[in-house]
């Protein structure tokens, strides 16, 4: 007998947002799931992409490896950070290190997932802009080995920085990642990509409207030579989705709540205010339908609860214990999580009148606000100068001088599509694809995505487990 010494060759795609209703427009990834397998996600509370993907990976919780969102507060260094890369962030055993137990030569690629530096597969690509020493930020990206940027930038142009997120989000974007996904996937054994096309236009209009399904198709045709690709080569397909987003109508403002209670203080500069969380006696870092409330004093959690409790628009406040039964009861959770109804989102704003709010407010910062904005996917609407004022900062860039986008609204009340809660409509609820028929019944929990790659893989499973009965059982 000939024992097999690589293991089946699986791209696992996480085609962020796709849910039965983007499916019906969407005939390629259909075909994939009508030769395979289509199951409904389970997914995590919070259901965003950095608690999720991390999820996929380690086949943990969030309490587990310590994802608790797409940010959180750094208590020993006393600031709120959003959208940090550390792979040392995330603990637990990656899916690749149980692959390589099985076939010790197993190749990895990843485009474009999360927590990606220091990430140890074979090549690996993610979003790394220039940023210069006059303040100016240039798109670019990080790539492992060194020589893969310049290829790919010879083949596909600069990484679409403007593209990925913000005011000119678009297909581009998700247009790059595929191709460098097609480029990689021949190479290795178990290939990640990330493509973030169906995120845009369904928080912008909302799941149901004339754009989310136009974006549905644009993805489809995009994700078509690659979905070819994988059915020429033999490689099996996993297509995973974090989360459904569905429609919102309600931005829940908590900090400015807590402002007027007393709880959250902020500090000035040139006129501008900034939260300040040393001072505070609690603060929300808000996160899509989720937020994490930090308070000071113990003996204050129960009055925060009981305040936080009547905001319109908040649906539930989990102590440790409530956190613990959702599996997020981590060190860097909030000492209370909040948890909106189905119509809101909480918004990260604390100030109190819009003159006063920092400048950073008015861009695309993802790294220096408190909380996530979605707002940074519109141009201000109330602005009609917005779209130039953000064409002429380009050419000022282009041209070595300094610039600010002063193009974002700080009225959210645009958004239209939030996600990070649980429950909802299944026709907007994340699923799970495979292109070979696969044993997953009605639906499979996100923790199970990591012993489905690697079944798909034909590696033995890690943990002494069942994949076929840890799936019926979550189907009951």
């Amino acid at each position: 007998m000939t024992l097999k010494t690589s293991p089946h060759p699986v791209l696992l795609l996480d085609v962020v947002g796709l849910t039965p209703r983007a499916l019906a427009d969407m005939p390629r990834l259909s075909r994939l799931a009508e030769q395979g397998t289509r199951s409904a996600l389970e997914t995590v509370l919070p259901a965003v992409t950095c608690s999720v993907q991390s999820t996929f990976l380690t086949g943990r919780t969030p309490a587990e490896h310590g994802a608790v969102g797409n940010g959180w507060f750094f208590r020993d260094l006393g600031e709120i950070m959003f959208w940090r890369q550390p792979n040392s962030l995330v603990a637990g055993e990656k899916v690749w290190d149980a692959l390589r137990r099985t076939y010790p030569g197993a190749t990895v690629a990843n485009v474009c997932w999360w927590y990606a530096m220091g990430m140890d597969v074979d090549s690996l690509v993610t979003p790394r802009p220039v940023y210069h020493a006059d303040g100016r930020k240039s798109p670019d990206c990080y790539t492992r080995p060194p020589g893969l940027r310049d290829a790919l930038t010879a083949d596909l142009g600069p990484f679409p920085l403007f593209q990925y997120w913000g005011p000119t989000a678009s297909i581009a974007s998700s247009r790059w990642i595929v191709e460098a996904t097609r480029r990689l996937m021949p190479e290795h054994d178990l290939t990640l990509a990330y493509v973030p096309h169906l995120d845009y236009d369904l928080q912008r209009f909302g799941p149901r409207s004339p754009q989310a399904r136009e974006a549905a198709r644009e993805l489809d045709a995009v994700l078509a030579p690659l979905l070819d690709d994988a059915e020429r080569l033999g490689v099996e397909v996993v297509v995973v989705s974090e989360y459904g987003i569905t429609d919102v109508d309600r931005p829940v403002p908590l900090n400015r709540h807590l402002r007027r209670a007393g709880l959250l203080e902020v500090y000035t500069q040139e006129g501008m205010e900034y939260l300040d969380p040393w001072a505070s006696r609690a603060f929300a870092v808000a996160d899509h339908q989720v937020a994490h409330l930090y308070v000071r004093d113990p003996g204050d959690l129960e009055h925060v609860r009981s305040l936080v409790a009547e905001v319109p628009g908040v649906e539930q406040v989990l102590d440790r214990e409530e956190q613990a039964a959702h599996g997020i009861d981590h060190e860097r959770s909030g000492d209370l999580v909040v948890v909106a109804d189905e119509r809101s989102w909480f918004a990260y704003a604390y100030w109190l009148d819009d003159d006063r709010a920092p400048d950073f407010a008015h861009g695309v910062e993802i790294h220096r606000k408190p909380g996530y904005d979605p707002a940074e996917l519109f141009f201000d609407p109330d602005d009609r100068t917005a779209k130039a004022r953000a064409g002429l900062s380009l050419v000022r860039k282009k041209v070595g001088l300094r610039y600010a986008m002063r193009v974002v609204p700080l009225d959210p009340s645009c958004v239209r599509g939030s996600h990070g809660r649980l429950g909802g409509d299944p026709e907007d609820g994340p699923v799970v694809l495979t292109s070979t028929p696969r044993p997953l019944g009605g639906s499979i929990a996100a923790t199970e995505v990591h012993d489905l790659v690697l079944a798909a893989a034909g590696a033995a499973e890690p943990r002494g487990r069942s994949l076929t009965d840890d799936l019926t059982r979550s189907s009951r």
